[in-house]
């Protein structure tokens, strides 16, 4: 894939400015983009787009093709009278800093399914048949069984699907045909709200495409248990009737956690997918092709080989590992799909066998300065072209708080130490513009995309910080506020760009 020289920002949309409590994928996304074109930045990347649920993280969706109705805008539904804009003010009280999801999530599920309730009740305009149509493309795919879903597991307290009435668990005919009726005006809303959050993010799309920013989206390499993809086709996974696991995925020891990390999802029954041809792979592409111009696949070597750790283990010390499918859902995805604009993920433990896999498929690889500038043998100049630079990730600290350290930090004094003069020396900058000067180096390195998470642009510490892997507490949390991008951080990221050669005005095409 030709990416040509480009420069991006990473952050969630989640983490946008607005007045909801929230960012959204309407007003507060667009008015981003324009902030990108300003500052001559061709990519925006952020993180999974699907419902979450208990810990709040993109990474254990609801969905693997459901929308986050926490990230749409109210503002187009007060515009298309679907809300009025006294209901919302609900939600003025919420902090502009951070999301505050415990109080959120109530608040704006009410506003969108009073929402959603007044589209149903329309008839005859032009809302109504996009939403029919939407209905007609996506009901068999994964809406139906996504709403009903996501009703079963309200009336079930929000427990896992495992811990429903058996009926439910075991998907009996005549209960679920019990429960549609029963619930049909909560699955109704449901199925609206995810229109909603579609046609939100087509007009996104559409005005990124017009602009010329590519929109690099992510998708976890695995599904939750809990997830109406697990639930509705517990085939794809190795569970049994109830939907317990025998064996969960992880990833043993390594920078982040000494214990490994335990990440819980099930497996895939591999052998399942390559008797259907992987149609459920091309389906989840194709739905992420339609929402992005660019997709990072997180954990790529799992492909290769994959951690299984024995279901009800504390840790995950004791895995294993265990060969995956390798090119063939990829070859697959090709032949149906045409050209496959994907990033790999490929961090942590990387095997030859795993760098062949990303080479022969030609997907660029991933490149974390904040792993690489202690190495001694580290040369900037090394970093391949096929490749994605950052700074930083979302599972990392901020730039700043990683060369200042902070209470959380797992480092030595003497490791931390090492990383300091490291980044010192490899930047050629000084301690209090490390932020910059690391952006600096991840923009003139040889990558095809360097990429730099909007805390390090702004210059925060560790409070900023998004995720902390491991845990599951205030994580997911951080937004910018409107007065922090201001026209002096354009015109400072602009220069930057140039400086580097990282011309905004030869983008990726992002006209599809």
């Amino acid at each position: 894939m030709n990416m040509g020289r480009q420069a991006g920002i990473g952050m969630h949309i989640s983490s946008l400015p607005g007045e909801h409590g929230i960012g959204d994928i309407a007003d507060s996304s667009l008015s981003f983009i324009d902030r990108l074109v300003e500052a001559g930045i061709g990519v925006w990347q952020f993180l999974p787009l699907g419902p979450t649920a208990y810990g709040d993280s993109p990474y254990q969706p609801l969905s693997a093709f459901a929308g986050n109705a926490n990230l749409v805008g109210l503002e187009p539904l007060i515009r298309f009278g679907l809300l009025d804009r006294g209901e919302v003010e609900v939600l003025a009280g919420l902090p502009a800093e951070y999301t505050d999801y415990g109080n959120l999530i109530p608040v704006k599920r009410a506003l969108l399914l009073k929402a959603a309730g007044r589209l149903s009740s329309c008839g005859g305009n032009d809302l109504v048949t996009e939403y029919e149509e939407f209905v007609h493309r996506n009901g068999d795919l994964w809406l139906n069984d996504y709403a009903l879903f996501r009703v079963l597991k309200t009336a079930h307290g929000e427990q896992p699907w495992p811990e429903w009435d058996k009926v439910y668990v075991h998907r009996e005919p005549e209960a679920l045909a019990r429960a549609k009726n029963e619930h049909r005006h909560s699955i109704e809303c449901t199925r609206v709200t995810q229109f909603l959050f579609d046609r939100q993010w087509q007009t996104l799309k559409d005005h990124a495409s017009a602009k010329g920013i590519c929109l690099f989206g992510d998708m976890p390499i695995y599904i939750a248990l809990d997830s109406a993809d697990a639930w509705s086709h517990p085939e794809l996974l190795l569970i049994d009737r109830d939907g317990q696991p025998s064996e969960v995925a992880g990833v043993p020891p390594d920078y982040f956690s000494e214990d490994g990390q335990l990440w819980g999802n099930p497996l895939y029954d591999w052998d399942f997918h390559k008797q259907t041809a992987y149609r459920w792979w091309i389906d989840r592409m194709r739905h992420l092709g339609r929402q992005t111009h660019l997709v990072r696949i997180d954990h790529f070597r799992g492909f290769e080989s994959f951690w299984s750790v024995r279901y009800g283990e504390d840790t995950a010390k004791d895995g294993k590992w265990v060969p995956g499918p390798g090119e063939a859902p990829f070859e697959a995805m090709r032949n149906s799909l045409g050209t496959l604009p994907i990033v790999a993920e490929d961090l942590g433990v990387i095997t030859p066998e795993v760098e062949e896999l990303r080479l022969g498929q030609g997907f660029p690889g991933m490149v974390v300065l904040q792993f690489e500038v202690g190495d001694p043998d580290f040369r900037v100049e090394d970093i391949a072209e096929n490749s994605v630079c950052y700074t930083g990730t979302h599972d990392n600290d901020t730039t700043l708080g990683w060369f200042k350290g902070s209470g959380d930090d797992t480092r030595t004094e003497k490791e931390m130490a090492v990383t300091r003069a490291g980044a010192l020396k490899h930047t050629g900058g000084k301690e209090d513009t490390i932020h910059q000067d690391m952006i600096r180096l991840a923009f003139s390195s040889h990558s095809a995309l360097a990429v730099a998470p909007m805390q390090d642009f702004l210059g925060l510490g560790s409070d900023a910080r998004m995720n902390t892997p491991g845990t599951t507490r205030d994580n997911w949390r951080w937004r910018m506020t409107a007065d922090q991008w201001n026209t002096g951080l354009s015109e400072r990221i602009r220069e930057l760009v140039s400086e580097t050669s990282r011309d905004p005005e030869k983008r990726l095409d992002c006209t599809t």
